[in-house]
């Protein structure tokens, strides 16, 4: 589908939520789902999520602003791996587990940086950007080592329109096509490859489903956002597409009617943030809010423990900074959606935690406005299945 039809379906999908707001309704299906409330508890389901998901899938791990110039590095740890995304002096970006093939020591310290080659710091053995092993010190006294042999492991790696997605799985293969069905085309219409790293801000909260449920559905803006979200986002007005496993939410805005009518109709697939605002879903854990001023890309972690997240909040702009008064202001901006998400949205996770710690109740239940809750659920399921001829999900 070309960049003109994207648009086009914006525009119906804009017309669809209009029609919510003037009418009292949003995106239902057919029926209520329960979900076992051991799926937020259960240390052995916590685990096969780990094993069957975080180390399979296609992982958005790095932003193409992040890293933009050769010898750019980026070092993470990601549900316990230790991750190193390099960029090479041709541009080109790999990924490799960040341990040395001697003792295994980490060969890059957590964070970002530039170098030609990266050093343990433990006995000094050297990598080149590619993850080839360049030397090991006093060799004559080491004894024969074949450098071939001991490379850092490399993990599958792709950019794609802005991003860049590792498997933790080195065996794995990336078919970002496939699992994306499309929907990438949607960040390369936005242009974010281009676009300045702002930040981060990290938080951490109850079990990474637990989190991830909020971002999820606008059900809650009225009850637990009055003064930060529901002023411009009606409650329960949801519009929901996939894309594979992978979600595009829309909120329409109380004054989206005003907001659409101003322009003609073949336009209104342009107004993206007037009028009506997207949360862009990449399964199993990133949650992008793209905003004019400056856009929110959560990636959501499992923590050491099922009742804990660990969540990295992303700032980007189209704009670099310009100087120390725009510094300020885009620190206050960070920190403000910061506060929106950790106090309003992840305090009241960690009160849910408890709740199902508790065994007051067996299951959750999400409603037929909470379709998003539904698919993102019956993904999990799909993927803890582990077997090919079960039918995939469908929306």
């Amino acid at each position: 589908m070309g960049k003109i039809d994207r648009i086009a379906k914006v525009g119906d999908v804009a017309e669809i939520m209009l029609d919510y707001v003037e009418n009292k309704k949003t995106h239902q299906t057919s029926e209520v789902m329960r979900v076992p409330a051991a799926a937020y508890v259960d240390p052995e389901q916590y685990q096969r999520e780990i094993d069957l998901i975080f180390k399979k899938v296609p992982l958005m791990l790095a932003f193409t602003a992040e890293m933009p110039e050769p010898g750019d590095y980026k070092a993470m740890d990601a549900v316990g791996m230790p991750v190193l995304i390099a960029r090479d002096k041709k541009g080109a970006v790999r990924a490799f587990l960040n341990v040395c093939a001697h003792r295994g020591a980490p060969v890059a310290e957590a964070g970002r940086g530039n170098c030609s080659r990266f050093t343990c710091k433990y006995h000094a053995w050297t990598y080149g950007q590619d993850g080839k092993l360049l030397g090991v010190a006093e060799k004559s006294l080491f004894g024969d080592v074949d450098k071939q042999d001991r490379s850092l492991r490399e993990l599958p790696c792709e950019e794609r329109a802005g991003m860049i997605f590792v498997s933790l799985d080195p065996e794995a293969t990336i078919d970002l096509d496939e699992y994306f069905q499309g929907y990438l085309n949607d960040f390369a219409d936005l242009d974010l490859g281009s676009w300045a790293y702002m930040g981060s801000r990290e938080i951490e909260g109850a079990n990474w489903k637990i989190a991830f449920d909020g971002y999820l559905e606008g059900y809650h803006f009225g009850s637990l956002h009055p003064d930060t979200i529901f002023p411009r986002t009606p409650s329960n007005r949801m519009h929901y597409e996939a894309f594979g496993p992978n979600l595009r939410i829309g909120f329409p805005h109380h004054a989206i009617a005003e907001k659409l009518r101003e322009h003609p109709r073949d336009k209104w697939g342009e107004q993206e943030n007037n009028g009506f605002d997207f949360v862009r879903i990449l399964f199993p854990n990133v949650s992008a809010f793209i905003a004019p001023e400056i856009t929110q890309i959560a990636q959501l972690f499992p923590g050491p423990t099922p009742d804990k997240n660990r969540t990295v909040l992303n700032y980007l702009r189209r704009e670099p900074i310009k100087d120390d008064a725009d510094r300020e202001a885009v620190e206050g901006a960070m920190n403000f959606f910061r506060n929106v998400t950790y106090e309003e949205d992840y305090l009241i996770g960690m009160e849910i935690q408890k709740g199902l710690a508790s065994g007051a109740h067996e299951d959750l239940v999400f409603g037929k406005n909470e379709r998003g809750n539904q698919y993102f659920h019956e993904w999990v399921n799909w993927y803890l299945a582990n077997d090919p001829d079960v039918p995939k999900p469908e929306l």
